[in-house]
């Protein structure tokens, strides 16, 4: 099987600028900031509700984080591939979307 990569990807890696890496890099830190949070929560024995609205925020935060890295696959990787021929990147990224928007 051909492995499926762009023209900024090599053995299936992004080359990414440094912005985007900064920006991706900093909301996860802010997530597991946040994940960590909770684990002080259970171990202070918060109360039920409030460590599921936390949790509910990380779930944002995470929401937020996929959006923002599809957005850049998408502008980058799918967008070079298809425009150079590599059509069969459309269908990775729909197997991608059956799997994260299940």
């Amino acid at each position: 099987m051909e492995e499926k990569t762009c023209s900024r990807c090599s053995e299936r890696k992004k080359v990414r600028t440094e912005n985007e890496y900064k920006a991706l890099s900093n909301r996860l830190s802010r997530i597991a900031g946040q994940v960590k949070g909770l684990q002080k929560m259970l171990d202070e024995s918060a109360y039920c509700p409030d460590i599921l609205i936390q949790v509910s925020a990380v779930t944002s935060a995470l929401n937020a984080f996929s959006r923002e890295l599809l957005g850049n696959h998408i502008r980058t990787c799918v967008t070079n591939d298809i425009l150079s021929g590599k059509e069969e990147t459309a269908d990775e990224l729909v197997d991608i979307l059956k799997k994260i928007l299940k």
